[in-house]
Order: C-alpha cells, then structure tokens, then sequence
C-alpha cells in the first residue's frame, strides 16, 4: 500500500509538471498579431487568398524567409568598421616608479 501511495505521488509530480511548460506565460496582444500577419504577407504569404491546397506549404516557407532575414539582421561575425587594441594599458617608466617605488 504504501509503495502505490509513492507511485501516486511520482507520477503526479511528474504529470504536475509537464503541465507546467505547456505554455507560457507570456501574453500576446493584438498589435502583435497583427504585425506577424504583416511579416507573413510581406514574406509572400497571404491570408485568406482561397488557396488551402498548399497551406501548410506556403506559410512555413513565408517564416523560413522571416527566419532568415531575422537571423542575417542580428547575426554574430562579419566585417566590423573600427579598430580594437588589445594588451595593458602603456604606463610610462616614472609613473610606475611613483606608484611602485618605496
């Protein structure tokens, strides 16, 4: 008995916590939408255009070309205007004397 009350409890631990991420909790506002609906009609895909044939085809094509025009905008690497140094900073032979020297 006291096994199967430890079972029950694991097991609904377990389902507790899935259901936890199943979504998030983050809420999305009409502007929002609406501005995803532009992306995606600007991307080549438009709502509502009568062609549900190719639907699922079309759309995931339209946020590939977001996705990638996402992701070329805020990418890492490439050629960069402008100079770095690296190293310590030069300090010269009497200053170390001063700040050092007893």
């Amino acid at each position: 008995m006291k096994s199967l009350i430890n079972a029950v409890v694991v097991v609904a631990s377990i389902a507790a916590s899935a259901t936890v991420f199943a979504q998030s909790n983050t809420r999305i506002t009409r502007e929002q939408v609406r501005a995803e609906l532009v992306q995606l009609e600007q991307a080549g895909y438009h709502v509502g255009d009568g062609d549900q044939t190719h639907y699922p085809e079309a759309v995931q094509a339209a946020q590939a070309r977001i996705a990638a025009q996402n992701s070329s905008a805020s990418a890492y690497g490439g050629s960069v205007a402008g100079s770095s140094q690296s190293g310590r900073p030069a300090v010269s032979t009497a200053d170390w004397n001063a700040m050092y020297s007893r």
